[in-house]
């Protein structure tokens, strides 16, 4: 299996790359995004690699970097999801863009990705929802955040913890936190962590 390629891009189309290795050039097969970082031809770069195996054909799909990758197998393992419609997702909404319409149910969003009908936008958000927290949207919480989020009363704990998941999707702190207090106290005390995260997500859409 191969998991990564460095050498040179020989060119560019759309939907894919051929990566010059040592003279061997690699079909690989990437979203917008990750063609949008690589240099331009005959620039070097590297490629996170992964690799599917079919009876005709070995396909190479290349990532910019990791969170999009881990992006791609989580997509890929919801059904109806393959490796095309994956790289489509990935080329609409930036992993950040795509935790937040996922945690905000937003299925126009996701229903912009070619390949991405209607029901297939409402399994994602159905089966994916909960698990957006887990995933990598950029830069991770910091240790310190969690242990002094775990300390807190579970009404404090809650807020704390949407504030984090907020600036980890790329809101500054004070914005993050003007908004979560606000949906806090419109929801109420029992307000748990999912409501005050898509709640808050509405306050800061653009208007």
């Amino acid at each position: 299996m191969i998991g990564k390629l460095t050498g040179k891009l020989d060119s560019q189309f759309d939907g894919g790359c051929i990566f010059d290795v040592n003279g061997v050039g690699y079909l690989v097969a990437c979203s917008a995004r990750t063609l949008a970082a690589l240099p331009a031809p005959p620039g070097i770069g590297s490629l996170l690699i992964e690799t599917v195996v079919r009876e005709d054909a070995i396909l190479l799909y290349g990532f910019a970097d990791a969170t999009e990758r881990d992006w791609y197998r989580t997509l890929t393992g919801i059904q109806g999801v393959g490796p095309k419609v994956a790289l489509g997702l990935l080329s609409t909404l930036s992993p950040a863009d795509l935790a937040r319409a996922l945690i905000a149910g937003d299925k126009g969003a996701i229903n912009r990705a070619p390949g991405v009908g209607p029901k297939l936008a409402a399994r994602l958000v159905a089966e994916l929802r909960d698990k957006v927290g887990a995933l990598p949207t950029g830069p991770g919480l910091s240790a310190g955040t969690v242990t002094i989020a775990a300390q807190l009363p579970p009404a404090d704990r809650a807020q704390a913890d949407a504030i984090s998941a907020l600036t980890n999707l790329g809101w500054k702190r004070p914005e993050a936190a003007g908004a979560v207090q606000r949906v806090a106290e419109k929801l109420g005390e029992g307000a748990g962590l999912e409501s005050l995260i898509r709640e808050a997500l509405k306050e800061l859409a653009p208007r």
